[in-house]
């Protein structure tokens, strides 16, 4: 039995109890709950690793959710499940703060395989250059890039999964300009499309720019892509 515990959050009790049986025969803890008040009671008790989320729900539905654990610095891999599959909803999600998405109707076998690489953090980025230092400086931040660690003077900062990913795969090539075509593909984002780049970019820089409309670290480059900048 893995000591990793998995929320999985909708109002169809059958795909519920499915979705339990699977994953806990596939060696994790799981708790459920059937929207998102429940949600929120069960998040003021125990801490899991990572949230399967609904997006279509009574009451509160998933992308407000996810957007409020976000604003209170819940941290978790966040993965959402919908019948709306277009890349205008997928888009949404990520505008939102989730790590992933999948559409209903879905093999549980793809949203295991999706939920162990957020769980390892798992970065599919491209090729490290030699010169790379272990620590890179973003101002008052520091970035472990072999841990995948970002700290300030008030500690750890807290990323999202695609947040992290974003970052190592930035930091692997600083200096270099990267395409959207190519950050997709090493963020597996292929099939949402490198809108989908720039929504984690934005993100990102809320996390490392003092003011993320004029940043001083990752820059755009028009007609290109992006680059990391490090530097005091």
């Amino acid at each position: 039995m893995s000591d990793e515990h998995i929320l999985v959050v909708d109002d169809d009790p059958r795909l519920l109890r499915l979705l339990q049986r699977y994953l806990s025969e596939n060696g994790y803890r799981v708790s459920t709950a059937l929207d998102a008040l429940a949600a929120r009671d069960v998040l003021q008790r125990i801490q899991p690793d990572a949230l399967v989320l609904d997006v279509t729900m009574p009451g509160e539905d998933g992308l407000s959710l996810t957007n409020s654990l976000r604003k209170d610095g819940l941290s978790l891999p966040i993965l959402l499940l919908t019948a709306r599959g277009e890349p205008a909803d997928r888009i949404g999600g990520l505008e939102a703060g989730a790590d992933d998405y999948l559409g209903k109707p879905f093999e549980p076998r793809e949203l295991l395989l999706r939920l162990r690489a957020h769980l390892r953090r798992v970065v599919p980025a491209l090729p490290v250059v030699d010169e790379v230092p272990d620590i890179l400086r973003l101002g008052e931040l520091e970035f472990d890039v072999k841990r995948g660690l970002l700290s300030g003077p008030q500690g750890a900062v807290h990323l999202t999964g695609g947040e992290s990913a974003l970052l190592g795969v930035l930091t692997s090539q600083p200096g270099t300009v990267l395409s959207r075509e190519a950050i997709a593909k090493a963020l597996e984002m292929d099939e949402i499309g490198e809108r989908a780049v720039d929504v984690q970019v934005t993100r990102l820089r809320r996390r490392i720019e003092v003011d993320p409309k004029e940043p001083r670290f990752l820059h755009t480059v028009r007609g290109k892509g992006y680059v990391l900048k490090p530097g005091r």
